[in-house]
């Protein structure tokens, strides 16, 4: 189906406005796409092209279309053409990146459009999760055990085997030493997803059990990982 066989519906679309919003606003957007029915839609305007929603809402069976009305405002309209789960809920999405436009317009469309070259651009050589895990691996490097916690937690849901996390963790205590990585990455949120995870799977949790427990112990409620 074309965005011509249901723009006529548009007018109908549930409207939020998001441009000026604090904080994250992207889980309950995700909430009320997810009651939608086929045949409904919504409308959001944000001050940027909202690219980090769109591989969400395709997940979830909408279509979508969006027009730039100026520099700083754009229209993003989503119908939901089927009714879909999510094969790969990735939490945490960079959120961070909302905040950008507060400080200067412009520059939260340059930082919304750099994430999505960085994480999505087909061209990246690397897979998905060797990228994820290099983020991790630089986040500790520099002290940021929050995103280190969200990259190792999206890095497993996607399908990353945990045998991967044993080698970095050796190489963190290796490269970092024993008395840092007892003091800070031993009690951080990092080290603890690590631990859910090889605890789960030695009492053979299956891993979409092992994410779901991930996602509500080490998501944005977090006070160590959540981003403000």
């Amino acid at each position: 189906m074309s965005y011509n066989e249901w723009k006529d519906k548009t007018a109908s679309f549930k409207k939020i406005d998001v441009r000026g919003i604090q904080g994250n606003f992207f889980p309950g957007i995700k909430m009320q796409a997810m009651k939608m029915a086929a045949g409904e839609g919504m409308e959001i305007v944000q001050n940027f092209d909202p690219l980090p929603l769109y591989e969400v809402m395709d997940g979830l069976g909408f279509e979508r279309h969006t027009e730039k009305v100026t520099e700083t405002e754009y229209h993003a309209y989503f119908y939901r053409t089927e009714v879909k789960q999510l094969e790969k809920d990735i939490p945490m999405r960079p959120a961070p990146l909302t905040h950008m436009p507060m400080i200067d317009e412009k520059l939260g469309n340059i930082a919304v459009n750099f994430w999505d070259l960085t994480w999505n651009d087909n061209n990246r050589y690397l897979p998905y999760e060797m990228r994820l895990l290099l983020s991790l691996t630089n986040a500790v490097g520099a002290g940021r055990m929050r995103q280190a916690a969200r990259e190792l937690v999206k890095a497993y849901i996607h399908g990353l085997d945990s045998a991967a996390l044993d080698d970095v963790f050796e190489l963190f205590a290796w490269n970092q030493g024993i008395g840092y990585f007892s003091s800070e990455i031993g009690p951080s949120a990092l080290f603890q997803a690590y631990k859910t995870i090889k605890q789960m799977e030695k009492k053979g949790n299956t891993r979409e059990e092992i994410a779901e427990v991930l996602k509500e112990k080490f998501g944005e409620k977090h006070p160590d990982v959540k981003v403000v």
